[in-house]
């Protein structure tokens, strides 16, 4: 059973599906062009609760626990769970997530991590080593704030090529079969290109679309090699947190490779927020951008059959408060995932 396709991408012999998913979101994302979508909307960024981080692990645990009520099935009726964020050694999945009691693979791959979760996910139930997976992931304006620039009380201004981390998490339950305890499936994943670290030597934090840029081209060129596919064969390219700055370089980098995604490309940091009345400047990012836009609105317009096929490819900006402090670049990656309807 060869489920290898070229050099950086799987082929499942056969589709793993999304059964559900659930997103939880902040109040500025509830008042953004997709906030009538999200599952549920907070009423304050603290969640009820005494501090920031406190706050993410609460959003993790509601939005695995949504997920799984929305399929239909219950914490011990998952094999694995594939979990990661932003904060210091992943503690808003640490702390969150521990009361379901399931078997927990803990990933790291910045902004890019539903990506990869889900990539993890699919290899696990295609590889015949689980029946039932759920991926999650979350982050949080203020706590990735406190993490990697400066507490909010500090007042700084930003640059106009600054991203907005999104308070939000999104939770995804995989299976083998293309229906669940409470209907059809959502969506079925088919294939998967796996990113690898790329660096161009930007060191500007508040500028990270850029840094993730050239990963995200690196993964698109060897994605559309390893499938032997172009970017006309999608209805969507949909990256996750480039914003605006970073989606022109995203475009022009892969034109001078041949390849021009300009028709096919969205990105979800530009989608969830109104850059113009929301004060997001460049838009919007984290892992938790990519992941409540894939299960709020791009799993909808599957569903709804309006796209029949898209390729989704959330972008991470591997840095942390050491390599920051210290001067050392920002690489990027970013993890593609081949995601269409089952009509």
């Amino acid at each position: 059973m060869n489920q290898k396709s070229g050099k950086a991408s799987m082929k499942p012999e056969q589709p793993v599906y999304i059964l559900n998913s659930a997103s939880i979101v902040g109040t500025k994302e509830g008042q953004g062009p997709l906030g009538l979508l999200f599952d549920k909307v907070g009423e304050d960024d603290l969640f009820g609760c005494a501090t920031w981080e406190e706050a993410e692990c609460t959003l993790q645990k509601e939005a695995v626990g949504l997920a799984l009520d929305k399929a239909g099935l219950k914490p011990e009726d998952i094999s694995f769970i594939f979990a990661g964020d932003l904060l210091g050694q992943s503690m808003a999945t640490s702390f969150g997530i521990s009361t379901y009691q399931i078997p927990l693979l803990g990933v790291y791959g910045a902004c890019s991590t539903c990506g990869e979760t889900l990539t993890l996910g699919v290899m696990s139930i295609a590889g015949g080593f689980a029946d039932k997976c759920i991926c999650v992931t979350s982050s949080h304006f203020a706590s990735a704030e406190k993490e990697f620039r400066f507490p909010l009380e500090y007042g700084n201004q930003r640059p106009l090529s600054a991203t907005w981390t999104v308070t939000g998490s999104g939770a995804f339950v995989l299976g083998s079969e293309a229906a669940g305890v409470h209907g059809k499936a959502r969506a079925r994943i088919t294939g998967m290109t796996v990113g690898k670290v790329v660096d161009y030597g930007l060191k500007d934090s508040m500028n990270m679309g850029a840094c993730m840029a050239p990963a995200a081209a690196a993964t698109l060129e060897q994605h559309f090699k390893d499938f032997d596919t172009v970017p006309e064969a999608y209805d969507k390219i949909i990256t996750g947190d480039l914003g605006k700055v970073g989606q022109r370089v995203l475009i022009d980098l892969l034109r001078d490779k041949g390849y021009d995604i300009s028709e096919q490309h969205m990105d979800c940091g530009i989608e969830i927020f109104d850059g113009e009345s929301q004060d997001t400047h460049a838009g919007g990012s984290g892992c938790g951008c990519s992941a409540v836009t894939l299960s709020a609105y791009v799993l909808k317009q599957l569903e709804e059959g309006n796209w029949k096929k898209i390729l989704f490819l959330p972008t991470g900006a591997l840095l942390s408060k050491t390599s920051f402090n210290e001067g050392m670049s920002v690489p990027g990656i970013a993890h593609g995932v081949v995601i269409e309807s089952i009509g």
